[in-house]
């Protein structure tokens, strides 16, 4: 206060910075009653600075202590409200807060629930993944063709044709292993989807609760399941085949132009359809409302939620790498024709330790993976209305966090 022009507090000293035309407090009068120009008229204690009392009070009340940063009264659900520049500290009876997420908790929700839950999680992670697997390896060993060979001399409408073949012949031999891990995927996303929701409750949940539950939603989400990628495999036919058609200099370029096109295409509609599966398992809505329900929540916010779906999956992919890895390397040194065939031309031949070696690596990592890249979709959900639709009063009041009733007015606004 004393350094603010006009203003003093009684009995400090002035400012120096202060005018000297700025009144100061008067000089106290001696017995007579005139004022005296003695300094030894002052009385030698003085009252601290801003710790004046009101008349009749027993003396000077201290000022309140400021509470630390981050803390406060008690708030709903028995939080706290954080002071100055703190976000609000809301209930979590799960694995989330109640309240708008940002990435780190998304990933920590997601992870939270895999640690939790984990034997159900595991459970529906590793059957489905050995089923998978199995599959996978009898497709590789039996019904894989043998690969296209590409002439390096050949000219480029040649080339470009060999290409396409190549292709083709490379989409075919992963039909039967696509369709394994869709089938296998469907399974897991159902059944998680129940799971996580119900980790955000702070609720546990069997494997037959979970199954129970999700089973009557198994059809619709296998149509979406399939419809996505034969959406994908169309939008790329369509920028493809102009320049296929054409077969030619000019053909190559314009191949390579439609291809960029229908990938940038493709990632802009599968980030927005991202939440379908969530939508339709938890909202119980049919195939075209649920894409239809992704679009809306993800409008506005497309590249947040793309970031976050390219964090994790640069996270599950490198999770994947660091088990696949030192699989993938006994393997190879436990069947030796797969290391000698490194370093022929015709190319490895991979026997049955390899496969199987491997095969182990492959479901360790995806019983790891799945649940996380599962969690991080349907937390993305959540948070998403969250934001747009105040979805944390009701989860609030549906989990029976106290101070969340139904009476409670003016709590439905959306928030950014």
């Amino acid at each position: 206060m004393n350094d603010t022009p006009g203003w003093a507090s009684p009995g400090s000293a002035p400012s120096d910075r202060q005018d000297a035309s700025v009144p100061r407090p008067a000089v106290p009068a001696d017995d007579t009653g005139t004022p005296s120009d003695s300094p030894s008229k002052w009385s030698k204690t003085q009252p601290p600075p801003g710790q004046w009392s009101a008349p009749g009070t027993p003396g000077p009340v201290p000022p309140a202590p400021r509470p630390a940063p981050g803390w406060g009264g008690p708030g709903p659900g028995g939080g706290r409200h954080p002071g100055w520049g703190q976000p609000p500290l809301a209930a979590k009876p799960g694995v989330i807060p109640l309240r708008p997420l940002g990435v780190g908790e998304i990933l920590d929700g997601a992870v939270s629930t895999l640690r939790a839950h984990w034997r159900t999680v595991l459970g529906v992670t590793i059957v489905v993944a050995v089923i998978s697997q199995i599959g996978d390896i009898l497709v590789q060993r039996y019904l894989l063709p043998e690969p296209v060979d590409i002439d390096r001399d050949a000219s480029p409408t040649e080339a470009l044709n060999q290409a396409v073949d190549a292709m083709q012949s490379s989409l075919l031999a992963l039909a039967p292993s696509l369709f394994i891990t869709i089938i296998g995927t469907l399974f897991t996303t159902a059944v998680l989807t129940v799971v996580i929701s119900r980790s955000v409750l702070g609720r546990g949940v069997t494997l037959a609760d979970a199954w129970a539950e999700a089973r009557p939603r198994l059809l619709q989400l296998l149509g979406l399941t399939l419809l996505l990628p034969v959406m994908g495999a169309a939008i790329v036919t369509v920028g493809i085949l102009p320049g296929v058609l054409i077969g030619s200099g000019a053909g190559v370029v314009l191949t390579m132009l439609g291809g960029l096109a229908a990938a940038v295409v493709l990632i802009w509609l599968m980030v927005s359809f991202s939440l379908a599966s969530p939508a339709l398992m938890l909202e119980r809505q049919g195939i075209v409302a649920s894409m239809r329900r992704s679009a809306k929540l993800v409008k506005g916010t497309w590249w947040r939620i793309f970031g976050i779906l390219l964090l994790t999956m640069l996270l599950t992919f490198v999770v994947s790498m660091i088990i696949a890895v030192p699989f993938s390397l006994v393997a190879m040194a436990v069947d030796g024709d797969g290391v000698s065939g490194l370093f022929s031309e015709t190319g490895p031949d991979f026997g049955w330790p390899f496969l199987i070696i491997t095969g182990i690596g492959t479901v360790i990592s995806t019983s790891i993976t799945l649940p996380i890249s599962a969690g991080v979709s349907v937390l993305l959900y959540v948070d998403q209305r969250i934001r747009r639709e105040a979805l944390d009063l009701e989860l609030a009041r549906a989990a029976g966090v106290p101070g969340y009733g139904a009476e409670r007015p003016g709590n439905d606004a959306p928030r950014g």
